[in-house]
């Protein structure tokens, strides 16, 4: 009989799952012996994914802020915003045919957002291929930080090859709607049918850090996506995003 793990409480270190001993142990001689809670036919996900970082000593020290106050059933608020790169106007409608929704609030200069860029991509260009809608959001000051700016945020799409829309939220006012708090932060939305894009997943991306060594795998959210596309329900115990704050603009409403 295989026994299912199950996910532990909010933390920020590495344990995820609670695992029971004799499921442990095999997983030691063979790590793709772990069961999932969800399958595609390839996932971006595999424990062979993870490798050995070499040992290094690397300190961040931005402030850290976690994802939090939204709860899952949310339903996914309009909105329409500029993409930098292209001058395109987005909004919510444009990914109505679409099974699932990633968004994602992001900026430049975070360390913790740089540290998950090219894993950000490679799941993005992945999952997209499957049926996932994606989309990133900046809703930094540019008044704090210039470097977060539309001009910047084009450069970056660029640059690291972007395969989903940048947006930017001047006003802040979608993050306000959506309720983010940090970058990077992750609302994956399911829609059934004619109904309303829905919250299933809200929480981290993997254990990695920029600090700790972990091996950045995208494991969290990748087996949040499985599930959804393979119409599976996703697990409500999920451990928050955690990051640098968003950057209100002086004064401003938070």
């Amino acid at each position: 009989m295989v026994v299912i793990p199950t996910v532990t409480g909010l933390s920020t270190g590495a344990r995820l799952l609670s695992v029971p001993r004799t499921i442990a142990t095999a997983a030691r001689a063979s790590p793709s012996s772990l069961p999932s809670l969800c399958y595609l036919k390839k996932s971006y996900y595999s424990p062979q994914r993870r490798s050995v970082l070499p040992a290094r000593k690397l300190v961040i020290r931005a402030a850290r802020t976690e994802s939090k106050g939204v709860s899952l059933g949310f339903r996914a608020p309009n909105f329409e915003l500029t993409e930098p790169l292209t001058g395109k106007v987005w909004n919510l409608d444009d990914f109505e045919a679409y099974p699932a929704l990633l968004v994602m609030f992001i900026c430049n200069h975070c360390p913790f957002v740089i540290h998950l860029k090219k894993d950000i991509v490679k799941l993005s260009n992945f999952y997209m291929k499957k049926g996932l809608a994606v989309v990133a959001i900046s809703s930094n000051s540019v008044v704090t930080h210039p470097q977060d700016g539309p001009e910047f945020m084009a450069e970056d799409a660029k640059f690291f090859k972007y395969p989903f829309p940048y947006l930017y939220d001047e006003s802040q006012e979608v993050a306000r709607d959506f309720g983010a708090v940090c970058t990077p932060e992750f609302f994956l939305f399911k829609k059934d049918g004619r109904r309303p894009f829905e919250l299933v997943y809200h929480g981290q991306f993997d254990d990695s850090r920029p600090s700790n060594n972990v091996p950045v795998t995208g494991r969290d959210l990748s087996l949040a996506i499985d599930c959804v596309l393979s119409g599976q329900p996703v697990s409500s115990t999920q451990k928050p995003s955690i990051g640098c704050s968003i950057k209100w603009n002086p004064g401003g409403k938070q």
